[in-house]
């Protein structure tokens, strides 16, 4: 799994069958120690992630592999929203604490 910031979303009015319904993302990769910017990538998500939430994304082969995605032409798909993560015990980012508008300690 790949961490990611969703930036935005793409539409699709024309589409392979096998992926009708899905919601596609804009994801920039990112370094969960430095926050520096990756690749962008497009997914379809299947949690219900939204415009600036880091989330964790798989691809390739991996993609293929949720409930939803099985069997469907799918190179990346958003799996999971991110609520908080630490390195070395010190917390880099809480999804609450930034919402809230005040500083992370």
């Amino acid at each position: 799994m790949l961490l990611a910031k969703v930036i935005g979303t793409v539409v699709s009015t024309r589409k392979d069958p096998n992926i009708e319904g899905f919601k596609f993302l804009l994801l920039r990769g990112k370094n969960p120690e430095t926050l520096e910017d990756g690749q962008y990538v497009v997914a379809a998500d299947v949690v219900g992630a939204g415009v600036d939430e880091y989330v964790l994304y798989a691809s390739g082969s991996a993609a293929r592999m949720t409930a939803l995605t099985k069997d469907r032409p799918c190179d990346a798909v958003v799996m999971a929203i991110v609520d908080t993560w630490a390195i070395d015990g010190e917390k880099i980012y809480d999804k609450y604490r930034q919402e809230s508008g005040y500083d992370d300690e």
